[in-house]
């Protein structure tokens, strides 16, 4: 199931798709073309991680990336272990990085961490020998989350380069925005941020994105909305209008999606807050991505997975 091409991967983590080239990018995308039939077979399993052991760090709950990295690794043949914060003995004062090494002198060869402290993921990189994997830090990045989103959009559209991508609701909390920007401007899209002034700083137009406080002025341009959920157990309540304002002014309502265009593509990374930022008959409508995105969330894992081993 390897993929073939000239290119040779050389990470050994996945951190941060702010350090990933193009190159690197489209490599894993093509490695995800090439593990996305697997789930098709009657067996889903193929041998490319027999024999390697993957931990599930979480420290965050997290039932959907959880669970994708563990059918990931366990359709690549691999051992997975869960491994919980709560039972754990950082629960009585042990540090992460003691954690980590107890862990690995088990014979673990890959962690996939989520942890709600931003860089926490490089931190334990660099003291670790295994693979470590950033199943999202804080309000730093979510890496394979941007991955997955990127290729849902280019099975979509057949490219990437060129789209109108709107990135709605609360920016400033969001890892999964960050990474979509990093991984979206690199490959040619014209990024358009929407949400109110406290969530959206106007300092990211640094990264080379469009910062939009009006819904309504780019919602009948762009290509696709990917509809981010309101964080609220991170958002401080200076930060936060009242639900029914931010629904007014950013949610994507029946009556705001009908000037949309005609075949206009909607993502959420989930879980969704239903009638705050997204309607329900649009989420689960003709035109909504979402459930692709999670299914393609497997293809993408198991080409992460496979790469950092590469690279051991």
């Amino acid at each position: 199931m390897a993929n073939k091409s000239a290119f040779r991967w050389k990470r050994k983590h996945l951190l941060a798709l702010e350090d990933l080239t193009v190159d690197e990018i489209m490599h894993v995308l093509s490695q995800a073309d090439a593990f996305k039939e697997v789930s098709t077979r009657s067996v889903k399993k193929v041998p490319a991680l027999r024999g390697k052991v993957l931990v599930n760090c979480f420290f965050e709950d997290s039932t959907r990336t959880r669970t994708s990295f563990a059918l990931a690794a366990s359709r690549l043949s691999a051992d997975v272990v869960d491994f919980s914060e709560k039972t754990s003995s950082t629960s009585k004062g042990e540090t992460l990085i003691d954690t980590a090494r107890n862990i690995e002198a088990m014979g673990v060869d890959i962690f996939v961490l989520r942890h709600p402290a931003a860089g926490a993921a490089e931190t334990l990189s660099r003291h670790v020998k295994c693979s470590v994997v950033n199943a999202g830090d804080g309000a730093h990045e979510h890496p394979t989350q941007g991955l997955l989103d990127l290729y849902t959009m280019r099975e979509r559209f057949g490219k990437v380069a060129g789209l109108k991508v709107a990135i709605v609701g609360d920016i400033v909390n969001s890892r999964v925005a960050r990474s979509n920007i990093w991984a979206l401007t690199k490959l040619g899209a014209e990024v358009i941020l929407v949400g109110p002034p406290t969530l959206l700083p106007k300092t990211f137009e640094k990264l080379g994105v469009k910062v939009i406080h009006d819904f309504d002025s780019v919602i009948g341009q762009v290509d696709v909305i990917n509809m981010l959920r309101v964080q609220f157990e991170r958002i401080k309540s200076s930060q936060f209008p009242t639900v029914r304002e931010f629904t007014r002014f950013f949610g994507l309502t029946a009556e705001r999606f009908v000037r949309c265009k005609k075949d206009v593509f909607i993502m959420h990374p989930g879980p969704m807050n239903r009638g705050i930022e997204i309607s329900s008959a649009i989420a689960d409508g003709p035109q909504s991505g979402i459930l692709t995105q999670v299914a393609n969330g497997l293809a993408v894992r198991m080409a992460v997975l496979y790469l950092v081993t590469q690279a051991q």
